[in-house]
This record gives C-alpha cells, structure tokens and sequence, in this order.
C-alpha cells in the first residue's frame, strides 16, 4: 500500500534540496501549508526532529540523507485516513534527482504503510501533488 507522485521542478538539484532538506521549513508551499511548528526542541535537520503541519499532522524525521537527497519521515497522527486510530507505520520518503540533460529536478513523493482502515492513499495524493506543485511555484 502506498502513494506515488512526482514531478519536474525547474531548477538545479542542490537549490530543490536545499529548500525541501530543513524539516521544519515549509516556507515554500505557503499556499498549502498555513504553519510548520517544531513538536520538540531537536533542529529541523536532525534525526527525531517532530513538526506539526496546519496544526493536525504530527511527523517525525526518521532519515536526512544529503548525499542521496532523500527525506523519510513517519506520520505519527493527523487528521481523517491518517490518525493513528486509521494507519499504523505510515512513513512518507521525499526523494531529489538532477535531470542532468536540462538542469532541472525531478522529485518524488512517496509513501507506504503496514496497515490501515483505508482512505489514506485518497486523503494522501491530493496532498502531495499540491506539495509538488508549490514546489515548482516556488522555483518558477
């Protein structure tokens, strides 16, 4: 069970990387994200960090790879489809890569989860394809 969405940003890798690498800044999807707040006091760059997005979803950084320019993190409850009374080991992989032949990146968006009482693919997508495309807003 998971999600898959992706798309091609126009702009360099290291640049999407940058802005996607800190999990507390959501500064560049300010059409879909109203507030990114720490849950503790670890920095948004450290394995364990937690946010709150919009006030429901509750995630974890759970991997911060700059070599690989992957983001993993977990989704430790939230509204509808992804309370933790509906999925259980949601975690959620943002991945970067350089086209190399026209300088700009494609990046994925996925997700996958052990169980769940359904809807979280539904609730999810739509999510994620908006996140996608504040993303290449921002670099636009």
């Amino acid at each position: 069970m998971g999600c898959y969405n992706s798309a091609v940003v126009p702009a360099r890798a290291d640049r999407v990387w940058e802005a996607l690498r800190d999990f507390h800044n959501m500064s560049w999807a300010p059409e879909v994200m109203e507030s990114c707040e720490p849950g503790n006091n670890l920095p948004g760059t450290q394995i364990g960090a937690k946010r709150i997005l919009n006030g429901a979803f509750h995630e974890t950084l759970l991997a911060l790879d700059d070599q690989d320019r992957v983001v993993r993190y977990s989704i430790d409850d939230g509204p509808d489809a992804v309370s933790k009374d509906n999925v259980s080991g949601y975690v959620g992989e943002v991945q970067v890569f350089p086209i190399t032949d026209t300088g700009e990146t494609f990046v994925l968006w996925s997700s996958s989860w052990e169980s769940s009482g359904g809807g979280v693919a539904e609730f999810c997508d739509p999510i994620y394809q908006a996140l996608l495309g504040q993303l290449k807003k921002h670099f636009s």
